[in-house]
């Protein structure tokens, strides 16, 4: 097992199931992340940080799910 090689495919997090994927962008910085977006608190869930579009095709592949 490499430590360089990708991460294998997650299923959704049960608390996530039927969540929307979200990004949200810092007003200070501008700092974009993606995660589950919960509309009771408002809140991202698994947020990753997003660098290039890359990283939201990565987001969704990892999880297994279609834009």
């Amino acid at each position: 097992m490499s430590i360089f090689s990708k991460s294998r495919r997650h299923s959704v997090p049960e608390e996530c199931r039927g969540m929307e994927v979200k990004i949200e962008s810092s007003t200070c910085t501008g700092e974009k992340t993606i995660g589950f977006f919960d509309p009771i608190s408002r809140k991202l869930l698994y947020r990753e940080l997003v660098c290039s579009e890359q990283d939201v095709a990565d987001f969704y592949e990892k999880y297994g799910l279609k834009r």
